[in-house]
C-alpha cells in the first residue's frame, strides 16, 4: 500500500492532481496551461513540443513499480455498461479534490486547465465562458469559447475511459465508487474534442495520444487511476504501458 501511495504522490508532481481516496495529503496540481496570448488566433499546430509537464525518469520508474502491482486479466464482458452506472454526469457529490465545492466537475476541470479563463457572471465563479487550452493530446493551443456550436472543441476526457474501466473491474465497484471514478480530477483532462472522439473507450493497447511527448505522462496517469480504483490491465495493455514507461525511465 505504501508503494501505491508513494506512486500517486510522485505522479501528482507531473500534472496528476491533488488528493483522493487513500492518497493522503494533497500535492499541488500542475495545470496544463500555456502563456496568455499564445493562441490568439485559435488552434495553432505545434506537434513537435509538449505544452504540458513531462514525466521525469524517476516518476516513470515509480509508475513501472505501480504497474507491476496491477492484476493482469482478460477484459470482462461489457454487458450492462451504461454511462448512468457511473452516476450523474459531472456530479459535484464526490469525496475527492474539487468535490463538494458547488461547481460541476466539467467546469472545475475547465477552470483548472484553461488560461486565462473568463467566468460567467452570476455563477459564483463556476461556469467557464472562454480560455486557452494547451492540449496535451495534440500539442496544440486551442481557444475555447462556450456556446452551442463551439463548446465541443474542448472536451473533458476520462483518461481511463469509463467503458474500459467497466470491463477491467469497475463492475465490481459500488455506485459511489464509480461516481467518484468518473469525477476524480486524476482521471480527467481538458483535451481537443475531435481527438477525444477518436479515442472513444480505447485502452493504451489500442490508443495513445498523437502528441508523443505526452505519452509517458498519459500512461502513468492511467496506471495511477487503475491503482487507485483497484482496476486491472490486460496483457496487451500492460505490455504497451510498460514499453512506453521503459522509454521514459531512462535518464536524460
Amino acid at each position: 500500500m505504501a508503494v501505491v501511495v508513494a506512486a500517486i504522490v510522485a505522479l501528482a508532481g507531473c500534472g496528476l492532481p491533488l488528493r483522493s481516496p487513500g492518497a493522503g495529503a494533497g500535492v499541488p496540481h500542475a495545470p496544463t496551461r500555456v502563456a496568455p496570448g499564445s493562441a490568439a488566433g485559435g488552434a495553432t499546430a505545434d506537434s513537435t513540443s509538449s505544452p504540458v509537464p513531462t514525466l521525469t525518469p524517476a516518476q516513470a520508474r515509480t509508475a513501472l513499480v505501480t504497474l507491476d502491482g496491477l492484476p493482469v486479466k482478460g477484459r470482462a464482458p461489457k454487458t450492462g455498461f451504461d454511462r448512468d452506472a457511473f452516476g450523474p454526469a459531472w456530479s459535484d457529490d464526490v469525496d475527492v479534490s474539487l468535490g463538494h465545492n458547488g461547481c460541476d466537475t466539467r467546469n472545475d476541470v475547465l477552470r483548472r486547465d484553461l488560461v486565462p479563463e473568463r467566468l460567467k457572471d452570476g455563477t459564483h465563479g463556476c461556469v467557464v465562458v472562454s480560455g486557452t487550452l494547451a492540449d496535451p493530446y495534440t500539442g496544440r493551443s486551442i481557444t475555447f469559447v462556450r456556446g452551442r456550436a463551439t463548446s465541443s472543441k474542448v472536451q473533458i476526457d476520462h483518461v481511463v475511459a469509463l467503458g474500459d474501466a467497466w470491463v477491467t473491474g469497475a463492475q465490481q465497484l459500488t455506485p459511489t465508487e464509480r461516481r467518484t471514478l468518473a469525477n476524480d480530477p486524476l482521471n480527467l483532462l481538458a483535451v481537443d474534442g475531435p481527438t477525444n472522439n477518436a479515442k472513444r473507450d480505447a485502452d493504451a493497447a489500442s490508443w495513445l495520444p498523437p502528441n508523443r511527448a505526452y505519452r509517458c505522462t498519459y500512461v502513468a496517469r492511467q496506471v495511477a487511476v487503475k491503482s487507485r480504483y483497484h482496476l486491472w490491465v490486460t496483457v496487451a495493455e500492460r505490455a504497451q504501458i510498460a514499453r512506453v514507461l521503459a522509454g521514459c525511465s531512462r535518464a536524460r
